[in-house]
């Protein structure tokens, strides 16, 4: 019935994460080595659960700066299974930072290698030789950039991860640019900075989709746990907290609660990340480093 009544599909082919707000390498080159320091983080997202085919999602990254902070380098690494599709996608980020007293401006660019991967053979087809659910198996280059503005206690960034546009097969799966622009800030909630108040925004536009908008609050306590909500518009309201475990390690868990028709058949979305920092000896020597709270030392 789903199928007789649809005009036009169009498939989620790129992750969808929760945490990019600990993580903005995931959605702006720009970002890559604003930690300074070298910056791993493991990310596994379970969207929809308990909902058939939804997509689930294992993500690493790593990024650092050097040549005394002007240069800042990513890697990110990426499995989604969403249905029939099994893809992977590998991206490497590039990063260049002008650095003003109390500012850093950086422009980015990122090269994206995706392989696509879809089996049909478990879908119920009317039509089993319909060449529209032929097996899939390709690989898709494409290229992205963004620009990040960061000091103290405020950032503001503009990205555009996929600069072409592609489609991948007669079946509807479709590749649209996406254009994401995030800011946010962070004030004191007493005189010693002990709370502290964290809001931002992030808005996304892509082609044949209606804009949409993330609005993020949390409390950070003594720089060592936070706690905060966030809507998404039209999707979900999504609860999350993160931990310090030790000057290293940095733990983060969300949890969305669905709020689009699909809430009757999902039980939520879960997301757990878990970061690492640490100096790279040469490469940051009488540089410091920012909290895991602040967009700049």
């Amino acid at each position: 019935m789903m199928l007789m009544v649809a005009g036009a599909v169009h498939a989620q082919l790129y992750p969808v994460f929760t945490q990019y707000y600990f993580n903005e390498l995931m959605i702006n080159p720009a970002y890559a080595g604003a930690n300074v320091q070298l910056s791993a983080t493991s990310t596994y997202r379970n969207q929809w659960i308990n909902f058939p085919g939804a997509p689930k999602t294992i993500s690493f990254t790593a990024h650092s700066s050097f040549f005394h902070g002007k240069v800042g380098l990513g890697l990110m690494i990426n499995e989604d299974r969403i249905g029939s599709y099994n893809n992977k996608d590998i991206t490497t980020a590039y990063s260049y930072k002008i650095k003003f007293p109390k500012s850093t401006l950086s422009f980015g660019v990122q090269a994206i290698f995706y392989f696509i991967n879809a089996d049909y053979s478990a879908l119920n087809l009317i039509d089993i030789n319909d060449q529209s659910f032929s097996n899939l198996r390709r690989f898709n280059p494409n290229v992205g950039a963004g620009i990040y503005y960061n000091r103290k206690n405020f950032f503001a960034g503009l990205s555009v991860p996929f600069l072409i546009s592609s489609k991948f097969s007669s079946a509807g799966a479709e590749q649209y640019q996406n254009y994401f622009i995030r800011s946010g800030s962070i004030f004191l909630l007493d005189p010693k900075g002990n709370f502290k108040w964290n809001p931002n925004i992030l808005i996304r536009l892509q082609g044949g989709q209606p804009m949409s908008m993330d609005i993020n609050n949390s409390i950070i306590f003594y720089d060592v746990f936070s706690a905060g909500v966030s809507y998404r518009s039209g999707d979900a309201v999504i609860g999350f907290m993160s931990l310090k475990l030790s000057e290293k390690l940095y733990f983060n868990y969300s949890f969305d609660f669905t709020t689009s028709h699909l809430a009757p058949f999902s039980s939520g979305t879960q997301e757990f990340m878990l970061n690492y920092r640490a100096k790279i000896t040469h490469a940051h020597k009488n540089l410091d480093c920012p909290t895991y709270h602040s967009y700049r030392e």
